[in-house]
């Protein structure tokens, strides 16, 4: 963690005092002075994993006059041509290119950036196979469901100049950013212990195999892409629908579905995006756990805290916040919050603006890959508590669990041919 400057308190509400109308906001650049721009100023966006979600953040891009979504890929034929059309309908013309294969479409040298909004097994997968193809990457969370695979995705990014960033979006919701800045200075005094909700109870992932079906044809629903790197196993419709998000082989259950937004936020109030905490301990049988800093700063990851989906709570020597989707906030004292008030929901525009700032500027996002990774690792290190019931030790750096082969075995996944990275 990084030292802490202290400001006064009415420093802290005079420079927080536009919270409700602005925090987070990306600045738009555009390149004409009409304020229009051309096409070829424009980012081309290619979408893949387009469901719920992933149609959702393709909106949010489709909405910004500096961006234009060119393709979309999906392994079932039905939300690929959904998508398609959608883009289409959207632009008033049929320029949209439909794919199966990401690696097909990574191949077009006039795409510029990839939304990655598939299943939690594929995120790093299709990351890294974008950053090698020379495209920016807004990638859904979580980063991984392996401490392995979001090391490698950083080490790519680097390796190949590309910009990253994770889609935990509250990092640019009002809200969440006025809690950051809070925690940051000082008026909380020494931050003792954090609370980030889990997405629901449960004292680990399971590993069921189920029933091989027969599998339908490539051209409908692609599953071994869907696989991807996963263990191999026969398919079954049931895995590609919500069966998927507690299984261990395709997530990280509970602990990842919120944590990679709850858990990153604390680590971003709490100034280490370069660091984990060190000791992991599940606290009761419905598989929450107590993380500790190497400063001794508790991380509790439970269910049961207030204020809507994703809240988190946060408490000092002198006081104490906390917050969530519904965008409701306490404070004590509360004159920290000053009667402020701030939206409910979790919109993803804010995010999307500044990730295209971040394309044209190449600065860093707020959650870029490094700070994602750490979160992540986080959120991976509490789950292999869960499944080992048993407390374990984290060397951050080294991100291995020392003298601990069995729990560091946990932190990583083996590639499936052919897709080794």
């Amino acid at each position: 963690m990084k030292s802490k400057k202290n400001i006064s308190r009415r420093s802290f509400l005079q420079q927080t005092a536009v919270a409700a109308g602005v925090f987070g906001a990306a600045p738009l650049i555009m390149t004409k002075a009409s304020g229009q721009i051309a096409a070829n100023d424009r980012i081309n966006v290619a979408a893949v994993g387009i469901n719920g979600r992933g149609r959702y953040v393709m909106s949010a891009f489709m909405q910004q006059p500096d961006a234009q979504v060119v393709a979309v890929c999906d392994i079932m034929r039905d939300r690929r041509e959904n998508a398609r059309n959608m883009v289409n309908n959207f632009y008033g013309n049929e320029d949209c290119t439909a794919y199966i294969d990401m690696r097909e479409m990574l191949e077009r040298e006039d795409i510029d950036a990839v939304m990655i909004a598939t299943g939690d097994n594929n995120h790093a997968l299709c990351s890294i196979l974008a950053a090698r193809a020379g495209k920016d990457i807004f990638c859904e969370k979580p980063m991984s469901v392996a401490a392995n695979e979001s090391r490698a995705v950083v080490d790519t990014v680097n390796r190949f100049a590309r910009i990253y960033q994770c889609g935990t979006q509250r990092r640019n919701v009002s809200n969440f950013v006025f809690a950051h800045d809070l925690c940051r200075s000082g008026m909380l005094g020494e931050i003792e212990t954090m609370y980030a909700e889990k997405a629901w109870p449960e004292s680990g992932v399971h590993f069921q195999v189920l029933e091989p079906q027969p599998e339908p044809e490539y051209e409908e629903l692609a599953w071994d892409l869907w696989l991807g790197n996963a263990p191999w196993r026969p398919f079954n419709m049931e895995y590609t629908g919500g069966f998927w998000r507690r299984h261990g082989d395709f997530s990280g259950g509970s602990i990842t579905e919120w944590g990679s937004h709850t858990v990153d936020l604390c680590q971003w109030c709490f100034d280490a995006d370069d660091t984990a905490p060190v000791h992991y301990e599940m606290i009761n049988e419905l598989g929450d756990v107590e993380c500790t800093y190497e400063n001794g700063t508790k991380l509790i990851i439970k269910k049961g805290l207030r204020f809507g989906s994703c809240p988190i709570r946060i408490e000092g020597t002198e006081g104490w916040m906390e917050t969530g989707d519904s965008g409701d906030m306490e404070t004590y004292p509360s004159s920290l919050l000053a009667n402020r008030r701030f939206a409910g929901g979790y919109p993803a525009d804010n995010h999307v603006g500044e990730f295209l700032s971040c394309v044209r500027t190449r600065q860093q996002p707020r959650s870029n890959a490094e700070a994602s990774h750490y979160s992540m690792l986080a959120c991976i290190a509490a789950n292999v508590s869960v499944r080992l019931q048993r407390p374990v030790t984290l060397d951050p750096k080294k991100e291995i669990f020392p003298d601990d082969p069995e729990a560091t075995r946990l932190l990583s996944r083996a590639f499936r041919e052919p897709w080794i990275i």
